[in-house]
């Protein structure tokens, strides 16, 4: 395949760093044309000199000048702020937009990715919650890509490769139960957040790990299972798979399933999308069946996780409705993170915003903004 340009948003995080180490073990197919962060400016030095990357960007304009000294001798030009963020994703010489970032944040870049007709690998999921018309209108419209890297909606396309037209009958979406599956609801309430960063399986930034131990990862996983695949909130099953083998599955009309399997690896789906639909050696783990022994399934605890029914509620009534969800689990997760609440305020002040919202039935970008800041408002009024 011919080298592919990529511009990493948010190459100091998770999925981030992991994009790097695809790129690290193939150098000879990907070039990292721009690489950007919120505020960690050492870490993006230090990427920017190793992948010789063109653009650099810190969106935390108190960084910049530190930025450039630590660059000055390197040819990489040094920018900051979210507007040349979204300008830089435009450019020609970018073919690939990883979205990395991490929640509402990621919105406007992704959105000019889009409207710049790219193909944008999107593992921020946030920005199908809060605003999954708008984004798929606009790919629509700018004949533009969206390739999930989340693991489980990577699954559900490569499972659907495999359907040759046919109509998908039911997506079944794994999820890992987090850290509390098999606590009872008295003890998850006293859990602090470094109970809840401890997740089983995965190796994931915060926010993300604390959305997993509430289930609203998951609940966000059928929202834009919903956008990317056009089904509904009915047509998507959620179930606890606690080894996380299976990514997911894909069910048709005669029963038959497709699903997804390998070790809990992001650098699978990662690689995957950068390559796409050529599959890369990235030195994980192989499964051996033999070995592997039994696979567990269940149903998820909604009583427990009411997190997750939030989020099909949300969906399940449309408009703006998940992205007030989004905007108040952003201040509420911050919030646990800094042990200002506890485990179950989350839910609450969850869902006190997606009540208090005024409801938009057709949202347009504005509204989405203004029902972003409206919920975080409300949610900070809880907190406080």
């Amino acid at each position: 395949m011919n080298k592919r340009r990529i511009a990493i948003l948010g190459s100091t995080g998770s999925i981030g760093t992991q994009t790097l180490d695809v790129v690290r073990r193939h150098r000879d197919k990907f070039e990292v044309e721009m690489i950007s962060a919120g505020s960690n400016a050492g870490l993006l030095a230090a990427q920017a000199r190793e992948f010789d990357v063109n653009n650099v960007v810190i969106c935390n304009e108190a960084r910049y000048e530190g930025l450039c000294k630590d660059l000055e001798d390197t040819q990489s030009k040094v920018w900051t702020g979210v507007d040349s963020l979204c300008s830089l994703v435009k450019a020609d010489d970018v073919d690939i937009v990883v979205g990395a970032m991490v929640g509402f944040s990621g919105l406007r870049p992704t959105l000019a990715a889009l409207e710049a007709g790219k193909i944008v690998a999107l593992a921020n999921k946030e920005t199908l919650v809060a605003a999954g018309s708008v984004v798929t209108r606009t790919m629509r419209e700018h004949n533009a890509v969206i390739l999930p890297v989340d693991s489980e909606h990577s699954a559900i396309f490569q499972c659907l490769l495999g359907a040759q037209g046919n109509k998908v009958e039911k997506i079944h979406l794994t999820a890992s139960g987090g850290p509390f599956r098999t606590w009872d609801r008295a003890r998850i309430a006293g859990a602090t957040a470094a109970d809840a960063l401890r997740h089983p399986n995965w190796d994931m930034g915060a926010k993300v790990t604390i959305d997993s131990a509430t289930m609203m990862n998951k609940g966000f996983e059928l929202i834009e299972a919903c956008w990317l695949f056009d089904v509904s909130p009915s047509d998507v099953n959620i179930v606890v798979h606690p080894e996380s083998i299976i990514h997911s599955m894909v069910e048709f009309s005669d029963g038959a399933v497709i699903a997804q399997m390998g070790w809990p690896d992001m650098r699978e789906p990662i690689a995957l999308a950068l390559a796409f639909p050529a599959r890369l050696e990235i030195g994980n783990r192989k499964l051996d069946f033999a070995s592997l022994g039994s696979l567990h399934f269940e149903a998820p605890d909604t009583d427990r996780f009411p997190n997750l029914r939030l989020a099909c509620e949300a969906m399940e009534r449309g408009g703006n409705a998940p992205c007030a969800l989004n905007a108040a689990n952003e201040v509420a997760v911050a919030a646990y993170l800094k042990s200002q609440i506890g485990f179950y305020d989350i839910s609450r002040i969850n869902a006190k915003c997606l009540s208090g919202v005024d409801f938009v039935a057709n949202p347009s970008l504005e509204d989405i903004f203004e029902t972003n800041a409206q919920a975080a408002s409300i949610a900070n009024g809880c907190i406080s």
